[in-house]
């Protein structure tokens, strides 16, 4: 019974999150004590996706590096440059635009593993993508951000390194650890860290929307257009890059959704902790978290509905 209702929380994240945003941006006074605690509660969601990484699955994959390496880079080569294009297109202030960026330069969502499982994608190699970059995003994301984001606001190159090293890699590897001294209590963990790991998220992004509620009022459509726009650029550019590169179906499909989902909770977490003073750096990430997870689960629905059986699996 306790293992059906952590999974049944887990497989409701997009609902949840929507549902959190709303909440926080009529009531904002639920989420903003969380103000403080923002970093520690996404590096409990990575402790808790190293907790559930299967290192086996991970070894078998990391055997075709060629494959691995190539979807890394188209990550981190066209998500960003979409994200400059649409903030630089759409004339957007420095703060917001700069959030754009930021989202843009971050890794794949881990969430996304479970989005391409579900739709029948190419699951090991999405796990091995998105945890190679996750573990290059120390280095990678802040250069990016950098490099397109210094003429808008000072970037703190180093600050933002050691931050995404403290909330996302030392967790990560702890999880990662701890797992392999777990024994039985490992199936109580396979069910217990996501259901964590979706909580964090649910108040992470609850928090930026509840910091923001003034600023959504008045350009959150505008944002919010924006942000569908990428998502489905991400969705598209990988699609197409992936059958470009030869891919089958399944790894098409992986692709795709690796370049369409972006960590955004990762975004939010380095706008809030590094551009404190202009909170609305953080909007782009949270919105994007939001409707990255609706869009990516509306598609995995139809996919499991219109896939034939010998591709779902």
């Amino acid at each position: 019974m306790l293992f059906a209702i952590l999974r049944l929380f887990a497989n409701s994240l997009a609902p949840l999150t929507l549902l959190g945003a709303i909440t926080a941006f009529f009531f904002p006074e639920l989420f903003l004590p969380f103000k403080h605690i923002f970093k520690q509660l996404f590096a409990i969601t990575m402790f808790a996706l190293g907790v559930v990484l299967d290192p086996l699955e991970l070894r078998d994959t990391l055997r075709q590096p060629a494959r691995i390496g190539l979807g890394v880079l188209t990550q981190y080569l066209v998500m960003p440059g979409l994200a400059f294009a649409v903030a630089s297109l759409a004339g957007l202030p420095p703060a917001l635009a700069l959030g754009f960026i930021i989202v843009g330069s971050a890794p794949g969502a881990m969430a996304s593993n479970v989005i391409v499982y579900l739709a029948g994608g190419a699951l090991a190699f999405s796990i091995a993508m998105t945890t190679v970059a996750t573990f290059l995003s120390p280095l990678v994301t802040p250069a990016l951000v950098e490099f397109l984001g210094g003429r808008l606001l000072p970037i703190p190159f180093f600050a933002m390194m050691q931050t995404i090293l403290f909330i996302v890699v030392l967790p990560l590897s702890l999880g990662m650890l701890l797992r392999r001294h777990l024994g039985r209590g490992l199936e109580f963990a396979r069910h217990a860290a996501p259901a964590l790991a979706a909580l964090a998220i649910i108040i992470i992004c609850g928090y930026a929307v509840a910091a923001n509620q003034s600023r959504i009022a008045s350009v959150g459509i505008t944002v919010l257009l924006l942000v569908v726009l990428l998502n489905a650029l991400g969705y598209a550019a990988g699609w197409f890059l992936a059958r470009l590169y030869g891919f089958d179906f399944r790894h098409r499909l992986a692709l795709a959704i690796e370049i369409g989902m972006q960590n955004a909770g990762l975004g939010v977490v380095l706008a809030l902790e590094h551009f404190s003073d202009s909170p609305e750096t953080a909007l782009p990430g949270a919105l994007f978290a939001v409707w990255c997870i609706l869009t990516a689960a509306g598609a995995t629905g139809w996919l499991r509905r219109h896939q034939p059986r010998h591709i779902a699996r």
